[in-house]
């Protein structure tokens, strides 16, 4: 699993966790929904910018995003 696809897992967890739809996500991030699917299904490789953008939407610290672990996601 490479790194993109590691976001994308621990993102839609991350984000299903907290009962936020993407579109919720997106406007605390001030991101489009449409990216923020893209990213969920690993479709593009967001930035460190972006990365930080919605680990703060989520309260939660950047790297944990992007942390693989035995279960598949982080947090």
């Amino acid at each position: 699993m490479d790194l993109k696809e590691i976001f994308a897992v621990n993102l839609r967890h991350a984000r299903n966790r907290r009962n936020l739809t993407q579109e919720e996500l997106a406007e605390r991030s001030g991101l489009s929904s449409r990216y923020i699917g893209a990213i969920e299904r690993a479709d593009v490789s967001a930035s460190v910018t972006v990365l930080g953008r919605i680990a703060d939407a989520l309260g939660m610290e950047p790297e944990a995003l992007i942390r693989k672990s035995k279960n598949g996601h982080s947090d």
